[in-house]
């Protein structure tokens, strides 16, 4: 089981970035999937998680309405799209299938 997160970066307050976790290793299609981020000096905090077939869907109530996770499963694919950034939501962010599985992470850094 491989997870590659890529997409992070520096970005203003109120900017987007789009996170996307490339998996490879396992059958993608059968697996719910999950973004996790932690911040310097606290826990990692699940932010959400998508359904094997996209059609159930988490958010934690900090996020609800700024981000949007998705999948593609041709492409082995999950996505998190992050709009209306705030400096709250700086973090390294991580994608996680069951089993304990994780990427390396992508650090996403809010600031002006």
């Amino acid at each position: 089981v491989q997870l590659v997160e890529s997409g992070g970066g520096l970005v203003q307050p109120g900017g987007s970035l789009r996170l996307s976790c490339a998996a490879s290793g396992f059958i993608f299609s059968s697996y719910a999937m999950r973004w996790y981020r932690q911040a310097p000096g606290k826990e990692r905090e699940l932010v959400a998680s998508i359904s094997s077939l996209g059609d159930i869907i988490y958010y934690v109530d900090s996020v609800k309405g700024r981000f949007t996770i998705s999948r593609d499963n041709a492409k082995n694919t999950v996505y998190l799209r992050m709009n209306s950034l705030k400096p709250e939501d700086t973090a390294v962010y991580y994608c996680r299938r069951s089993g304990d599985y994780w990427g390396q992470g992508t650090q996403v850094t809010v600031s002006s």
